[in-house]
């Protein structure tokens, strides 16, 4: 259902996996299996990451993230959005507790894979993680060269010819259809939502500019950020906030994808909050406010669609932004302690 819009070293584990399950039908099955399994895998490193307390309550609420449809509809189309951004929760795991190697492994791969990880890169380096970046840089640099010695420059040649026009968007055939246009979650995106009501001058170009304005804005956000300190407990918070972000920069992202990490930040900010039933009343709400939903064949004006589907994404950006102020807020408190 999508054209290719991933850099080529992205190929590497299909291509891989395939020499293993070269029958399509066994690959697909394979394929949902190993992006469940890095999926729980991340969850369950990122609970543990929070703390005994905090990491229980985060193991016992995550059932909500699987039972959610944006989680239900990624797993069921096979996008990779999911299992590479787990692998960069992992890759941040693994630089906590010093695995240097493995953590630079993940994020490389999820970096060359997607880009927008890379903004992880960048909160590594305004913290000074020396080891993380040169790690990551060293995968990264290999990866490439794997990917060359496999398929040519021919692939690297047609992807520089298409990245101009999967950062403005133009190479995303689904932002010239209202239905999809209407669920679009990206900030860029908001411009072609405005066109529907006939607000002149969202093309393009308009995007673009929104886009790159976002972009600085973004990296203004992780760099303030990165130079605040943080407990331990909270800095899973962080990560997430800023994948979150991250995601936003797309010029195209359907709610099957941006509804996930959402979901999972919805679980560990719950996680970590003094219970209370007036807590549970907010995440049940905001986790039915994630679940609004209309299947792209039903018909339904473009213009409401765009109208609902920008609730769960107000709750997005919401949730990025409240993680960032708790990780800032708590940490006087822990030092105290």
């Amino acid at each position: 259902m999508d054209v290719y819009e991933y850099p080529p070293p992205f190929l590497i584990v299909p291509r891989l996996l395939r020499r293993v399950f070269p029958d399509f039908v066994r690959f697909r099955m394979m394929w949902f299996g190993l992006n469940s399994a890095v999926i729980l895998f991340a969850m369950l490193m990122l609970a543990g990451a929070l703390g005994p307390v905090a990491g229980m309550r985060a193991l016992l609420l995550l059932p909500l993230v699987w039972a959610a449809l944006p989680t239900i509809g990624m797993l069921q189309k096979g996008n990779a959005q999911g299992m590479v951004i787990a692998l960069a929760w992992l890759a941040m795991v693994a630089f906590e507790r010093r695995r240097w190697a493995a953590g630079g492994a993940l994020l490389a791969y999820a970096t060359v894979s997607k880009l927008y990880p890379g903004l992880l890169i960048v909160y590594l380096l305004v913290r000074r993680e020396w080891r993380a970046l040169i790690w990551t840089a060293g995968f990264c640099v290999a990866l490439a060269g794997l990917t060359l010695m496999d398929m040519g420059w021919a692939s690297y040649h047609a992807f520089l010819g298409h990245l101009p026009g999967l950062l403005g968007g133009e190479a995303f055939p689904a932002l010239r259809t209202p239905p999809p246009v209407a669920t679009n979650f990206s900030v860029p995106g908001l411009v072609f939502k405005l066109k529907l009501f006939g607000v002149p001058g969202m093309n393009f170009a308009t995007s673009k500019l929104i886009g790159w304005i976002y972009t600085l804005i973004a990296v203004g956000v992780i760099v303030l950020a990165a130079r605040r300190p943080k407990s331990d407990p909270q800095r899973p918070l962080v990560w997430l906030a800023i994948i979150i972000l991250a995601t936003l920069r797309s010029p195209f992202l359907p709610q099957a994808y941006a509804g996930f990490p959402a979901l999972v930040l919805l679980v560990l900010l719950a996680a970590t909050s003094a219970p209370s039933p007036r807590a549970m009343a907010a995440l049940v709400l905001v986790w039915l406010v994630f679940n609004i939903f209309w299947p792209l064949d039903w018909s339904i004006d473009p213009r409401l669609l765009a109208l609902l589907s920008t609730i769960p994404q107000v709750a997005m950006i919401t949730l990025a932004i409240v993680a960032l102020k708790r990780s800032a807020r708590d940490v006087p408190a822990a030092a105290s302690a």
